[in-house]
């Protein structure tokens, strides 16, 4: 009798160890601290957009700023016309690149993928094309030294052979 009390005592302290552990486990917050997760730091803040074809037209504002628990990267545009778009980026860490998850007003949903190239942070991706095939999309966000970041969207379809500009942007830091 004392023996079956025993291995009951410890298998239900087994038990209760594993449970504690495993609830610890799904309770922890997210890791986020690789310095990959700050690749894309240059682009928070608050921006005033500017383009065209001098560069002097107000294109629009957009708010970027991290989670707090430092994973995603928050972006919500507000366009001059008053077009509203927002996207989640974050780190992949296991495919590693980064992504991008763009929805805009319109509904249109942009999935991009990629990472920093030369400085600059790259990602492509693809959306229907008018004639039923498929556009390409590349978006380059560029930081320069005066703390501006050029935004530079291209498009392609002809599966990458020739690119065309169809957003060239540069985001200065509200004051």
């Amino acid at each position: 009798m004392r023996a079956a009390k025993l291995f009951l005592t410890i298998g239900i302290l087994m038990t209760s160890n594993v449970f504690s552990q495993q609830a610890a486990t799904v309770n922890a917050p997210p890791k986020c601290t690789a310095p990959e997760y700050r690749q894309f730091d240059f682009w928070l803040g608050e921006w005033t957009v500017m383009g065209g074809p001098k560069g002097d037209q107000l294109q629009g504002h957009n708010h970027i700023e991290r989670s707090e628990d430092g994973c995603r990267i928050i972006e919500h545009w507000t366009g001059a016309s008053g077009f509203k778009g927002m996207s989640l980026n974050s780190w992949d860490v296991q495919y590693k690149v980064w992504r991008q998850f763009w929805v805009g007003g319109d509904g249109v949903v942009l999935r991009l993928e990629g990472g920093l190239q030369d400085g600059a942070m790259l990602m492509q991706g693809e959306l229907p094309g008018a004639n039923g095939g498929i556009q390409k999309q590349k978006i380059s966000w560029t930081p320069k030294e005066d703390g501006s970041v050029i935004q530079r969207w291209e498009t392609s379809d002809d599966e990458g052979k020739t690119w065309a500009i169809s957003f060239l942007g540069v985001y200065r830091k509200t004051k």
